[in-house]
């Protein structure tokens, strides 16, 4: 087994690999987006919690952030003006679980 195999099994263990598992990493990202919007950060708050708690490259968040919001952009507009005026309504809580996944990552 060379060493390149040990280390890709042994961070697949702790988080999904964005080169060797780019499906799960992404899904991984989402749904710590999704983490994010129930506790009410904006975009630039989760980016800098994500690369903070959890490594994961500002431009992988953006970018999947970006992606979320194409295919819910009603819940992102009403995000987006709920966070900027408090206090935060509890109907978007409950509909954070059921954003639409991203197409072209399925």
């Amino acid at each position: 087994m060379s060493h390149h195999k040990i280390h890709n099994h042994h961070q697949q263990d702790l988080l999904p690999c964005l080169h060797c598992n780019p499906h799960s990493y992404i899904r991984m990202v989402h749904q710590l987006i999704e983490r994010c919007l129930l506790l009410h950060l904006s975009r630039d708050q989760c980016i800098k919690v994500l690369e903070k708690h959890a490594n994961v490259r500002p431009l992988v968040t953006l970018t999947v952030w970006r992606e979320l919001q194409k295919e819910n952009r009603d819940f992102f507009e009403a995000y987006s003006h709920s966070i900027s005026s408090k206090p935060f309504p509890n109907r978007f809580i409950k509909r954070v679980p059921r954003l639409a996944r991203m197409k072209q990552w399925k």
